[in-house]
């Protein structure tokens, strides 16, 4: 199975901020090379790809849970917390959760990630 690369960037809240408008505004069109995930740091980041989030998508790829709770049992972390850190990962396109009439089926979406963030992180030009 090939790579499934996510851009990621790294903004501040505020510049993200006048980015978002700006591109309302139509002032800035996004580039299709730029991430299309933003994270307000690389500590917010790192609390979404932690080693232990990694491992999960690493189960989750592998082993094709069809549930919640075959994740649970196939990672021993409670489903609250698996549902917690699923629906956070969903939000930045990095797993799919689908559901069915009473399961969630977690997909990974990205299996890989490039970061970009620089001091001058300018979009406006």
């Amino acid at each position: 199975m090939a790579k499934q690369i996510l851009k990621i960037g790294i903004m501040s809240k505020e510049d993200y901020k006048k980015r978002t408008i700006a591109i309302a505004k139509g002032e800035y069109t996004a580039k299709k090379k730029e991430p299309k995930v933003w994270f307000e740091s690389l500590q917010s980041m790192a609390q979404v790809l932690s080693n232990e989030n990694q491992e999960l998508l690493k189960i989750i790829k592998e082993q094709k849970p069809t549930s919640l709770k075959a994740l649970e049992i196939a990672t021993g972390r409670k489903r609250s917390n698996l549902s917690r850190t699923l629906n956070t990962m969903a939000k930045y396109g990095i797993v799919d959760l689908i559901k069915d009439k009473r399961t969630v089926k977690p997909v990974v979406k990205a299996t890989d990630f490039k970061v970009e963030f620089g001091v001058n992180t300018s979009f406006v030009q």
